[in-house]
């Protein structure tokens, strides 16, 4: 996997986090979801029509609402449980590394589902991810009395809808476009979050600069930064690779909110953010030849 690919996707994908723990103080998460999608399909929808549109043909119903079903999976039904996680209160560190738990998760039906092999050596550094995962979690819910504890199953939540996209995109035998697939997607929470918004009678925007500053980080940095590497790099190195980098994704949201919010970062959080890399180390040791033996058609788009 290409190094400078790698990095990029980690810091966009951070960044995500990072922009919703920015939105929290101004509005309600399903604010922040509605409008950083609204005008995002707006603009999607426009490119189709115009300078895409040879990238729609051939495609049946059948494909578009596939990729419907993936974008609420992996935007709708998985920020709207990281972004209610941050705004009650759970640190955005600690909501990366339980979003981290993906390769365990993702890794236990690579195998039954895509064919895929998942080594001795990848499994050791999978439940050592899901150790620190432990370590850091209870780090935060000490240091954050105020916090419900069923707030920290949130993240949760959010992580097993992305690995439920990720195998249905898998599964997928045509050939999609990523243009058509981010359009689809953003189109879909579009709706979601917008329906969402007006029923719960929170659909206007508030007038604060950081409101908006909010939104730009989130389509500029997350949407097409993170969410656009994240399927690119699924489509070239496969489910199990692409989900190690999550356990990268902690460290460095860790560090980001606690210089950019004050956010606890003891020597507990440390300890579980080393184990989490230690994690990263083993499995992508072992990366080279599991990424050999993995199915050639995982994420086709």
């Amino acid at each position: 996997m290409n190094v400078l690919l790698s990095a990029a996707f980690v810091l966009c994908w951070s960044s995500g986090f990072i922009g919703a723990k920015l939105g929290a103080g101004s509005a309600d998460a399903v604010t922040i979801l509605m409008w950083r999608f609204l005008p995002l399909a707006l603009v999607l929808a426009v490119v189709a029509a115009t300078l895409t549109r040879s990238a729609w043909r051939g495609l049946t119903l059948r494909d578009l609402l596939r990729q419907a079903a993936i974008g609420a999976l992996s935007q709708s039904g998985y920020l709207l449980t990281v972004y209610y996680a941050i705004q009650l209160g759970v640190s955005s560190g600690t909501t990366a590394l339980i979003d981290g738990t993906q390769p365990l998760v993702a890794g236990a039906v690579a195998g039954p589902l895509l064919h895929q092999y998942v080594s001795a050596r990848q499994w050791l550094g999978l439940c050592l991810g899901v150790t620190g995962v432990a370590i850091v979690t209870l780090a935060d819910a000490g240091a954050a009395e105020s916090v419900a504890p069923w707030a920290y199953g949130l993240p949760f939540l959010g992580m097993l809808s992305l690995v439920a996209a990720t195998f249905l995109e898998g599964r997928s035998r045509t050939p999609v476009a990523p243009s058509v697939a981010m359009t689809v997607h953003c189109a879909t929470s579009a709706v979601v979050f917008t329906a969402a918004a007006a029923a719960s009678g929170a659909a206007l925007p508030p007038a604060e600069p950081s409101f908006w500053l909010a939104i730009s980080w989130l389509v500029v940095l997350a949407t097409f930064g993170g969410y656009g590497l994240y399927w690119l790099i699924l489509r070239r190195s496969g489910v199990t690779a692409v989900n190690t980098l999550m356990f990268l994704m902690a460290p460095v949201t860790a560090v980001w909110g606690a210089l950019m919010f004050g956010e606890p970062f003891g020597a507990q959080t440390a300890i579980g953010l080393a184990v989490g890399l230690a994690a990263v180390l083993i499995v992508r040791s072992d990366g080279a030849n599991g990424r050999t033996k993995e199915c050639s058609r995982t994420a086709v788009h």
